[in-house]
């Protein structure tokens, strides 16, 4: 479900292949936080997270999500978090790159990450929960503030809106524009340029400017979840999500 890719001065580029859309099953997630931890445990000092031509990720996988029962549907969101952990609290840097749309679950891991290349064209990212009847968590809404300021923090997360990638670059949700085929080597040309900085400055330097965030995530292992799958099996959270996979059924179809 995870490729892994070797680019020059030891950057490691981890690509998401779960089509059609990389959506986020517990099982990925798993996968994924592991081998951040290796690759940096083995020597990379630094990493890309990719996608597929098209798509970055599709974000949680909702069928998959719908079939679990509270207790397991908080273990597969602590399992989310960890990634997002993981990417927040590295000790080297981490760049994404949103090879196409990246709606929900993957917009969320991008902003944990320290840079975030995106295709250019017509392709679109944001935090559309409410659109599908989710609530944001706190941690995901501090970090999507910290990003955008809080006012057009809150006008997007309200709205649950998804914009295309040249707004996203010109509100600062994402960094650089390229071409489809050019975002991952936008993304190890940026670390390269980070790595060539004097090394203990630039990652001393880095680890303060990160804090707020590794700190308003805490410990995935002790996040309140309770609240948010209250709300998931809410009458209408469920009512909303029960349509949107029954519609995505028959789009496949």
């Amino acid at each position: 479900m995870i490729q892994q890719h070797a680019h020059p001065d030891d950057i490691v580029e981890l690509r998401l292949s779960r089509p059609p859309v990389n959506a986020l099953n517990p099982e990925l997630l798993l996968q994924l936080r592991e081998m951040i931890h290796s690759i940096t445990a083995n020597g990379a000092r630094g990493i890309v997270l990719s996608g597929s031509p098209g798509v970055f990720s599709a974000g949680l996988d909702v069928p998959a999500l719908l079939a679990l029962d509270a207790k397991a549907l908080e273990s597969a969101w602590r399992s989310f978090f960890a990634v997002c952990f993981a990417l927040g609290a590295s000790p080297i840097p981490t760049a994404a790159a949103l090879t196409g749309h990246s709606p929900a679950g993957g917009a969320v891991m991008s902003l944990y990450c320290d840079y975030r290349v995106m295709a250019e064209g017509n392709f679109r990212i944001g935090l559309n929960e409410v659109q599908v009847g989710l609530t944001v968590p706190p941690v995901i809404q501090f970090a999507f503030r910290r990003l955008l300021g809080a006012h057009r923090a809150e006008r997007l997360l309200v709205a649950g809106a998804m914009i295309d990638s040249a707004q996203a670059q010109h509100i600062g949700l994402v960094d650089a524009l390229a071409a489809v085929d050019q975002v991952v080597p936008e993304a190890v040309a940026w670390l390269r340029g980070t790595l060539a900085l004097p090394s203990n400055a630039m990652r001393r330097t880095r680890e303060m400017a990160r804090a707020d965030l590794v700190a308003a995530l805490g410990d995935p292992d002790t996040l309140d979840l309770s609240g948010f799958v209250d709300d998931w099996f809410g009458e209408e959270t469920q009512s909303v999500l029960h349509a949107l996979v029954a519609r995505l059924k028959t789009k496949s179809g």
